[in-house]
């Protein structure tokens, strides 16, 4: 496993767990569990907090739920300034933790500029079962792994591909055949998006080896792309872990 970048200068900044403020714009069951975790305060009993600092920002937000007893589906982000128990925190990825924010201590709120962000990475094997782009020349991979039942379930997908490392791929795949476990799928073009990508798909043989975050949806499929590490001729399909229950 590795990490995006090590924090290093904790002392002038601040590290957050990957927490967000989400309400659901949706109707949900009335036994669906909801948490809110907040790790930030813009607006305080009608005072702008933007100029703040944040430090002061985080003691505001620290006393709001101290004063109010705030409890579930509540929840305080935790923050710190120690180096170690960040680098704690970053072994948390097997519970879900995708990595850390890191904010200066002193710095008035900015909604993007002054942040760094180090993502938790982890290396992985996955099956190829479709490519976007020419058979003779891949642009990018389509990837899965097989579930519990042993069907090729749709993981994500590269990130485009080096045109060398495409053409070195290309000389290790081969066409689909009949039967393929994906035809007639539609893949999507992304996250923000409701078109759909051409694909090509090939023999479900091919495994590679990717670089990935630890960021999963509901599905289990990877919400980032992955980056493609090398081809794994040597692997057989069923050599590739079989994808986790989410039951």
């Amino acid at each position: 496993m590795q990490t995006g970048g090590a924090p290093g200068n904790l002392p002038a900044h601040a590290a957050s767990l990957g927490c967000v403020v989400g309400f659901l714009a949706v109707r949900v069951p009335e036994s669906t569990n909801l948490l809110a975790s907040a790790f930030d305060v813009l607006r305080l009993a009608g005072t702008d907090a933007l100029a703040w600092p944040y430090r002061r920002r985080r003691a505001a937000l620290e006393g709001l739920f101290a004063e109010h007893k705030l409890t579930a589906p509540w929840a305080l982000c935790p923050s710190t300034t120690d180096p170690d128990t960040a680098r704690e925190w970053l072994t948390w990825s097997v519970v879900g933790l995708e990595g850390l924010v890191l904010k200066p201590l002193d710095a008035p709120y900015r909604p993007t500029r002054g942040w760094q962000k180090y993502k938790v990475l982890e290396t992985q094997e996955a099956i190829v079962g479709a490519i976007t782009g020419p058979l003779t020349a891949p642009l990018s991979l389509l990837l899965g792994r097989l579930d519990a039942a042993g069907h090729l379930q749709y993981t994500g997908r590269t990130t485009g591909l080096p045109q060398t490392d495409g053409h070195a791929v290309a000389e290790l795949l081969a066409p689909p055949g009949r039967g393929h476990p994906w035809r007639g799928w539609p893949f999507s073009a992304g996250w923000s998006t409701s078109q759909t990508l051409k694909v090509t798909l090939v023999r479900p043989e091919l495994v590679v080896e990717v670089q990935v975050d630890v960021a999963r949806d509901s599905a289990g499929r990877w919400r980032h792309p992955a980056r493609l590490h090398r081809a794994r001729p040597d692997l057989q399909p069923t050599d590739v872990p079989r994808l986790p229950s989410l039951h």
